[in-house]
């Protein structure tokens, strides 16, 4: 052997052992991670909740105990979750905490291994050592999670079934008690004949702006037919770099990662928001432009989102089976990926062109084109008749449009 090749055995060997190690604690602390993320989220929830009753909305904090020991308690309650029972995060990683042959961990096991947890894996250290310390000293491992026919206990003798009850208990107090109030209540019942001349509106229309509010509409159609188009051109191919199982390597892991993050950030930005940016950017002398801008930028986001999960969602079975005859990477994709997405990816395109006609008249109520603004300025000119009559159409298209769309979905697939 030469000198070279026995100089890189050692690093080869290093790099290998580095991978297995970091492997090693990834698989260790994922399930921690979200344990512990669900509880901090639990405590922060029911804080707020706690002190949006005691002291009122303007003095309603997230942390009534100093951040520190925040942080500690959480770590506790999810290190104790994951030692003597079964979290949400072994459910969601499909694992169990389980000692030899397989066996539920017993009450010493798991005091072991809650301690040695605290020696082991909060330093990282001991998560090195193959099994990682604390698994080694209480005899407990992560197993792969075997479905058997043995009947599940119930609900509300599991853990993560207790622990989901109480959250959509917190959840639904909190949720009533910050948006909610009696005095809402009472103006619901009380000032009902507030929105009576809208609604007699709605049955008495002004049909002589039809005609402007009809050409309106179909500029509003034709942003979304724009967006949905050119968001379809774009979002395809970069659909096949956001899915996890056609990426690989250090390089197509790294454009996944980007990609999805961008797309998140994107699609996290309503359209109305981007509305505004693009007004801004565009000038209002071309608002059926800035909308369709708005949409164009979501719609990319959302079906590369939905495209992906599709792709990520096939039959790789057929794949190999192309690809053992010997078949290039781009045959592959072409006759062992592209049709089993054609389907999907039309009937995402339209129901996403369904979102963007409604979304191209939201654009519209801060000026980016289309009906909604012809809508907004009847509304705040107290104007209900030709208000409902705008109203009256968009209805009319948006049931149209998804009617023919839910026809034309159903004979593709």
């Amino acid at each position: 052997m030469s000198s070279a090749g026995r100089s890189t055995k050692p690093l080869s060997q290093l790099i290998n052992l580095l991978g297995r190690s970091l492997g090693q604690i990834q698989k260790a602390w994922e399930p921690f991670i979200v344990d512990f993320a669900i509880i901090a989220t639990t405590w922060i929830l029911i804080t707020y909740t706690y002190s949006w009753f005691t002291r009122g909305p303007e003095l309603a904090t997230y942390f009534l105990v100093p951040w520190w020991l925040f942080l500690i308690g959480s770590v506790e309650i999810a290190v104790l979750w994951e030692s003597f029972g079964v979290s949400l995060g072994h459910t969601l990683f499909r694992v169990r905490l389980l000692g030899a042959d397989r066996r539920p961990p017993t009450l010493r096991q798991a005091v072991v291994y809650f301690f040695g947890w605290h020696i082991s894996a909060l330093p990282l250290a001991g998560l090195l050592a193959s099994p990682p310390l604390h698994e080694r000293w209480s005899g407990l491992r992560f197993h792969p999670l075997i479905v058997d026919s043995i009947r599940p206990r119930p609900w509300y003798r599991r853990s993560i079934g207790i622990y989901l009850m109480a959250l959509f208990v917190v959840v639904s107090v909190a949720a009533v008690g910050v948006t909610i109030t009696f005095q809402n209540l009472v103006r619901l019942f009380s000032d009902a004949y507030r929105v009576a001349p809208l609604w007699r509106a709605l049955v008495n229309p002004n049909l002589a702006i039809l005609k402007d509010s009809f050409s309106d509409l179909i500029v509003t159609i034709f942003m979304a037919v724009m967006a949905t188009l050119f968001a379809t051109i774009i979002a395809v191919p970069i659909s096949f770099f956001a899915a996890r199982n056609l990426t690989q390597g250090a390089i197509g892991r790294t454009v996944y990662t980007i990609l999805r993050g961008i797309m998140s950030i994107f699609r996290s930005i309503e359209p109305i928001v981007w509305a505004i940016v693009f007004l801004v950017w565009v000038t209002s002398a071309h608002a059926s432009f800035a909308g369709v801008l708005a949409l164009w930028i979501h719609s990319i986001a959302d079906l590369t989102k939905l495209y992906a999960e599709r792709l990520e969602s096939i039959d790789e079975g057929l794949m190999e089976a192309i690809s053992a005859t010997g078949a290039s990477r781009f045959q592959v994709l072409r006759y062992g990926v592209v049709p089993q997405i054609v389907n999907p990816y039309i009937s995402f395109t339209l129901y996403r062109f369904d979102i963007n006609v409604r979304m191209a008249t939201v654009v519209g109520l801060v000026g980016a084109g289309g009906i909604g603004g012809r809508l907004i300025a009847y509304l705040s000119g107290q104007r209900y008749a030709n208000a409902g009559t705008v109203m009256l159409l968009i209805v009319v298209a948006v049931w149209a449009i998804d009617y023919l769309s839910s026809r034309l979905r159903s004979k593709l697939l």
